[in-house]
């Protein structure tokens, strides 16, 4: 899959790691190990009494929607990254950055899964906000639009590669920005 983009190009070596030819890469990949956590790490004894005693019915409704994104988000980032990118990628310290974003994905999917399941009482609520691909219309555009990214043969890499960066850069933090606030 040779398009003139390094980082697709088959290579012989592309199964060995060293010697690091990609050091920027390599080196982002590093920093991204050194922040690694899990969902055990985070204590929430006392989260459902603020959630409760702290917030009112409106903040409440507003952060469980932004959970309902961001749970159900991190599985469309996931799609691309094993869908396309990791596949696609012939770069070894490319694809190791890859995985490890695949697994803390996959660990932010869960915490935001277990924020719903603390948060939310009622079996039915927390169902909808599960499925808030399909129960919240906002929600839905912005999957849909992923989606579409991942889906598209006629789109080259570079123009993946900026879609993904805007699901990231600003379907994400536009949500973290509410939440901070």
């Amino acid at each position: 899959m040779s398009t003139g983009e390094p980082l697709l190009t088959k290579r012989s070596n592309r199964f060995v790691l060293f010697p690091i030819e990609y050091h920027e890469i390599w080196k982002m990949y590093k920093q991204a190990q050194a922040c690694f956590w899990t969902v055990e790490e985070v204590d929430l004894a006392e989260d459902r009494v603020d959630w409760e005693e702290k917030l009112t019915d409106d903040e409440r409704g507003f952060v469980s929607f932004i959970l309902a994104f961001f749970a159900a988000s991190d599985g469309i980032v996931n799609e691309n990254l094993v869908e396309r990118f990791a596949s696609e990628v012939q770069v070894a310290e490319a694809r190791c950055f890859y995985g490890f974003q695949i697994m803390m994905e996959n660990v932010h999917s869960e915490m935001y899964s277990m924020l719903i399941d603390t948060y939310i009482r009622e079996e039915k609520d927390r169902i909808s906000l599960f499925h808030g691909m399909e129960t919240v219309p906002c929600i839905r555009r912005k999957a849909e639009w992923a989606l579409r990214w991942i889906g598209d043969g006629r789109a080259n890499f570079g123009e993946r590669l900026v879609a993904f960066a805007a699901v990231e850069g600003i379907f994400f933090s536009a949500s973290f920005a509410a939440i901070f606030w």
